[in-house]
């Protein structure tokens, strides 16, 4: 069949329009072509997409932590202890307690030297881990009650949860906690009105006799908020530390709720004393670690470095 007239008209006016396209797009500058790129990826970022992989944060952040037991460990220190908070943040950095968020503080009062102002400022740049108070540092004339009454202001927030921490604690520098040990013991007990610790004197078990030991011991938050709002302890500040605390729950008739974690918290074994045993697995605490040779043999003991992983760049044997 030959071809029409109007069927070569219709081919010479499809080249001609094809032609014409091809002038219009070569003649779009690069600057153009990009404003159109864009504006794809803008039409494209409307699609709704489906769910990333659920190991992503965006998922984990706001579910993972909604039961968890909230925690505050304040570790009371001095500024210039550098060598003990980064071996603290060492121990403290490796536990991951499951079903916990605890957060690890070092507490002390306010820096007194320049080369504390940069040091120090330094590490919270670093680490963020640190409270300053504003008290003249000591041990049993107020740190303690610096430390407790300045936390709801510190850490209250109308977007955050409600209470910020369900415990709070306060530890020594010489203190190894074992988080999961502890998380484990806390479980079953209340969450308000709650006094935790090894009771003083060493030979009683009953932990209303008299006070939990300054080595680590714990308390509700409500009972946080009540030290910063009581005048009790604001009128007996001065004596040993841990006792002057539990004069002011005793006083102020908190600390109904009282477990005495006795003897999952002890010293160390040497010196021998009444307050303290040998190293065993069931184990919250142990104090009075004052030096290297202490800590080691603790840490050994509790085998803290199972979880290396092995790798080219190393051999530990």
């Amino acid at each position: 069949m030959k071809p029409t007239k109007s069927d070569g008209r219709r081919f010479i006016v499809t080249c001609f329009f094809f032609i014409l396209f091809l002038c219009l797009l070569v003649s779009i500058n690069k600057a153009q072509f990009d404003s159109l790129l864009i504006f794809g990826r803008c039409a494209l970022s409307k699609i709704p997409s489906q769910p990333y992989n659920s190991s992503s944060n965006d998922f984990l952040t706001p579910n993972s932590s909604s039961n968890d037991i909230r925690i505050l460990l304040g570790i009371l220190t001095l500024p210039d202890q550098y060598d003990r908070r980064h071996h603290l943040r060492l121990i403290y950095g490796t536990q991951s307690p499951v079903g916990a968020k605890i957060d690890v503080k070092f507490v002390f009062c306010n820096l007194t030297k320049e080369d504390q102002k940069v040091l120090v400022s330094l590490e919270i740049m670093r680490y963020d881990d640190i409270i300053i108070l504003n008290c003249t540092e000591n041990m049993n004339k107020g740190k303690t009650y610096a430390y407790f009454s300045s936390l709801p202001d510190m850490v209250n927030s109308s977007n955050g949860s409600y209470p910020p921490y369900h415990y709070v604690l306060k530890a020594d520098d010489d203190t190894y906690f074992r988080l999961e040990t502890l998380i484990e013991s806390l479980r079953p007990l209340p969450k308000e009105d709650l006094y935790y610790g090894f009771v003083i004197p060493c030979t009683s078990m009953d932990p209303f006799v008299h006070y939990m030991a300054g080595m680590g011991y714990l308390v509700s938050w409500d009972i946080v908020e009540w030290i910063r709002d009581s005048d009790i302890p604001k009128n007996h500040l001065e004596g040993p530390e841990d006792k002057v605390f539990g004069d002011w729950l005793r006083k102020g008739h908190r600390g109904k709720n009282r477990f005495n974690a006795k003897w999952s918290m002890y010293d160390y074994p040497e010196p021998r004393s009444v307050c303290t045993h040998e190293l065993w697995p069931d184990t919250v605490l142990v104090h009075r670690l004052k030096n290297r040779e202490k800590w080691i043999h603790t840490l050994k003991y509790f085998n803290i470095t199972q979880n290396l992983k092995p790798s080219k760049f190393y051999h530990i044997p």
